[in-house]
């Protein structure tokens, strides 16, 4: 691996200010806060970086409190953190699943809340060195290839899908991402910060150039609030979502009053499903009306050649979700 500049800061506006400093000299930044696949880019040559912008001395990101409208979490929470916090636990059981879903042990106790959010895709022509549209070129290689772990969903002209487990369960509560760069601070609904490739077929999110994602924001979620993350892998271990459902549901006993299902590991970002929303809303949970929200969840599914096998998923990865939410 090529040689790096390390450069630790104490604040995000002074990451921001480095990272401009360094771009005036030619260098190429990336920004790290546990950089357990960003070394591994670099390593394999998916990341031009020269400069490492050290986040973790951070005091601010690595915090977790309720700031009266409701929970803010820092970007540089580590996915272990995020599992196991009381706030998080107690009405927000879906984006602890969703943290506890990730990787293994290692990696969740390096791995941070933005990092997860902001992660590359693990497309293995990306991964590989072949010049497609996320590398800068113009074309998709797994349009034709094995494509057995892509798109079935808002996919086009590029069919990676994004790998979080955390960001569709943020989209699900609602969640506001704070974000800081050269303008200063901004701050982005998470379903709007999510970019489909049709929109740029380069990128994934809206980030700027020296922009960073410094926390996010759970609004106050109502008591009879319940969530759930429930993911299928291809093995259990280190591995991403074959398919992955975040429901979040308002009921009045066992009447859903509102819903949000947001799906993984089956669109190039967290895809909402809103006909089963609509359908939910107003009903009494019940083992038939979740086999018949499951049915409509792959309803506008478009499957390329190999992965077809992720619909039967997507329909039983919903039914379970509305299942356990029925359960409590």
């Amino acid at each position: 691996m090529k040689s790096l500049i390390n450069v630790n800061v104490a604040s995000f506006s002074e990451a921001v200010t480095a990272a401009q400093a360094a771009q005036q000299q030619g260098q190429a930044v990336a920004f790290s806060g546990g950089g357990s696949d960003l070394l591994q880019q670099i390593k394999d040559g998916t990341d031009p970086a020269d400069v490492v912008i050290n986040l973790r001395s951070i005091p601010d990101g690595r915090v977790i409190r309720s700031d009266g409208s409701g929970i803010a979490i820092g970007g540089l929470v580590t996915l272990t953190e995020l599992s196991q916090d009381p706030l998080v636990l107690s009405g927000l059981s879906a984006i602890a699943q969703a943290a506890e879903s990730v990787g293994t042990p290692q990696i969740r106790n390096v791995g941070t809340v933005a990092g997860n959010i902001t992660q590359r895709p693990w497309c293995w022509y990306y991964r590989n060195g072949f010049n497609c549209f996320k590398a800068g070129g113009n074309e998709c290689f797994s349009v034709n290839g094995e494509n057995g772990q892509h798109a079935i969903f808002g996919g086009g002209p590029s069919f990676i899908v994004h790998p979080s487990d955390v960001a569709p369960a943020l989209v699900a509560f609602d969640a506001v991402f704070q974000v800081t760069g050269p303008n200063g601070d901004r701050e982005i609904s998470a379903e709007d910060f999510f970019v489909l490739p049709i929109t740029n077929p380069e990128r994934e999110n809206t980030l700027g150039e020296n922009e960073l994602l410094t926390g996010v924001r759970i609004p106050t979620v109502s008591a009879n609030t319940v969530s759930t993350y429930h993911k299928i892998m291809d093995r259990e271990a280190w591995t991403h979502a074959e398919v992955g459902v975040a429901a979040v549901i308002q009921r009045d006993g066992n009447e859903v009053q509102n819903a949000k299902v947001v799906l993984a590991g089956v669109a190039p970002i967290p895809w909402r499903v809103q006909a089963v929303e609509n359908f939910l809303s107003g009903q009494q949970i019940s083992e038939a009306l979740a086999r018949e929200a499951g049915e409509m969840g792959i309803q506008d599914a478009q499957p390329l050649s190999n992965n077809s096998h992720k619909l039967p998923m997507v329909t039983a990865a919903i039914e379970r979700a509305i299942l356990n939410l029925a359960a409590g």
